[in-house]
């Protein structure tokens, strides 16, 4: 361990969390400074500390210039890794958010909720959707403020009816709540006062998120949303030379306003997302959409279907699967023996054993967060789906897999809630999805980009999902569980069965689908979340 001076002490207690262990937090003020203490940390055998001492606490830039010179000597993007940043974005549209929150490695994303806060508000007397300033300029202007008016009009007055009717239809006395000794009892026998308001918020809870889960449907895609995103440098330089490059006016405004805030705090990391470096980049990011583009016109023909669809339409066979798995099982704990070697052997054991092998895999998952070992992964699965956008947004949470997707359109149909034809607004839902399909069809002729904004997250959208079998177990296990939205509950079911009727010996390692459907999605977690905060 080095040592230090008792002034040296006082100096490092203001950046590091101690002087005297090896293992320590850097606490330094300057994101910059981290990242180059941690760069500059490879290159030395010095202590971090020392290195602070010697080379930075004197030269106040030294992190800026450290970090330039690694980058332009070494060429070593994965410095930009060592600085992390916060950004706050409000009032971005869903076609933006889902555009940032495409990027799948180096960010965390938590994004305003449409299950739990409701889009019923105006500002300045309007309602919160972007005005797409291309369309603005077009004849279309005035079509597209009357669709996306009318969206929110008949959302926003149907939140109280919608609510009124699920409570109505499934009252608060279907349900059993702890009383204080803990026994579980029907509302109308609590006693205790603390306990009587406590079902009542979980009640209450539950019931909203399905009233805004119902009528999210009628939202369009133009609606304005919040989200806060944390990430490191190279994640936000890359995220911004996508912006940059971008079809649409709001990303590329939103480039701008990004850089302009991490400037502020991890100026060093993302210095290159606008410079000639980046400029390159965006021209490479806007020449491979062009050729997928000329592609599509030259090779594509066909026409939309309508409706929801599932489908499986890759996947290897079971016994290749297999053995793939246990070969990637036993690589691991083998003597320095190839990966071919030990697939050579595999293939010898007997199908018996090998089920007995997948078998005992699964027995020792006890939980659904007891992740399959990465074997798993050796095997993929190819999904071809269209689903309604509301129902894709949650999908797309889910970023350790493949995702490509096409434009929002209309062309694809829609769906209606069941709760909306029970309110008796299925009319006036139809007549709605209709007129937005109008507007759509006029905007399209000459921006089909932009047109996107006015489609309802009823409409079914187009987009395929490639992931392996350990994801696969993640993803279908947590979108089935009760509290899950029903339409994606019923996705994720569809794709259980389809790889339980492809592999139905491998399927047996997703021990925790639930194929059951529920009334009150919420209640059990909401009424879990209650507990929680009674017990803190």
């Amino acid at each position: 361990m080095p040592k230090f001076s008792n002034n040296e002490k006082n100096i490092l207690i203001k950046h590091f969390s101690n002087t005297e262990n090896s293992v320590f937090a850097i606490t330094t003020p300057k994101q910059v400074d981290r990242g180059a203490l941690m760069s500059r940390y490879s290159r030395t055998d010095k202590d971090m500390r020392r290195i602070f001492l010697d080379e930075f606490l004197k030269n106040k830039n030294r992190g800026e210039e450290f970090y330039t010179r690694v980058l332009l000597e070494y060429g070593d993007d994965s410095v930009a890794e060592l600085g992390s940043a916060q950004i706050a974005i409000e009032g971005l549209s869903n076609i933006a958010v889902k555009k940032i929150e495409d990027r799948r490695i180096g960010f965390s994303y938590l994004e305003k909720s449409s299950r739990y806060v409701s889009w019923d508000k105006k500002i300045n007397g309007r309602y919160k959707f972007y005005r797409e300033p291309t369309i603005m300029k077009t004849r279309y202007a005035d079509k597209y403020l009357e669709a996306c008016n009318l969206d929110f009009e008949i959302y926003t007055k149907n939140i109280q009816p919608m609510l009124k009717l699920i409570r109505e239809k499934d009252s608060i006395e279907n349900y059993t709540f702890r009383d204080k000794s803990g026994k579980e009892k029907k509302f109308s026998q609590l006693k205790d006062q603390d306990k009587i308001k406590s079902a009542g918020r979980i009640y209450n809870a539950a019931t909203k998120a399905k009233a805004l889960d119902a009528l999210r449907s009628l939202l369009p895609a133009s609606t304005l949303t919040n989200v806060g995103i944390t990430g490191n440098g190279r994640a936000f330089e890359y995220l911004l030379s996508i912006l940059f490059s971008s079809e649409l006016e709001e990303e590329k405004i939103l480039a701008s306003q990004i850089k302009r805030e991490l400037d502020k705090t991890v100026k060093s990391f993302v210095r290159r997302a606008n410079d000639k470096y980046g400029k390159a980049l965006q021209l490479y990011i806007t020449n491979t959409r062009k050729i997928s583009q000329n592609l599509c016109k030259k090779h594509v023909i066909g026409t939309p279907r309508r409706g929801s669809k599932v489908k499986l339409v890759e996947c290897g066979t079971e016994s290749d699967s297999i053995n793939s798995v246990i070969t990637a099982l036993i690589y691991e704990q083998s003597p320095s023996i190839t990966f071919s070697e030990i697939q050579k052997n595999v293939k010898k054991i007997s199908t018996k054993e090998k089920i007995k092998i997948i078998n005992d895999l699964a027995a020792i998952r006890k939980n659904r967060r007891h992740r399959p070992p990465r074997a798993f992964e050796m095997i993929n699965y190819t999904f071809d789906l269209v689903t309604n956008y509301g129902m894709f947004r949650d999908f797309h949470r889910h970023r350790a897999l493949t995702l490509e997707r096409q434009l929002l359109t209309t062309d694809n149909g829609f769906d209606i809630p069941n709760e909306v034809i029970e309110l008796g607004i299925k009319k006036e839902f139809n007549n709605c999805m209709n007129f937005t399909k109008d507007v759509f069809n006029l905007i399209k002729k000459k921006n089909p980009v932009q047109g996107q904004y006015v489609v309802n997250f009823a409409y079914n959208y187009p987009y395929f999902m490639n992931m392996n079998l350990r994801e696969a177990t993640h993803l279908i296990e947590l979108r089935t569980v009760p509290q899950g939205h029903i339409d994606y509950r019923r996705v994720a079911q569809k794709m259980f069965n389809s790889i339980k009727k492809k592999h139905p010996i491998l399927s047996k390692i997703m021990k925790y689908v639930d194929l059951n459907e529920y009334e009150l999605e919420r209640f059990e977690s909401e009424k879990r979340t209650e507990e929680k905060r009674n017990n803190n």
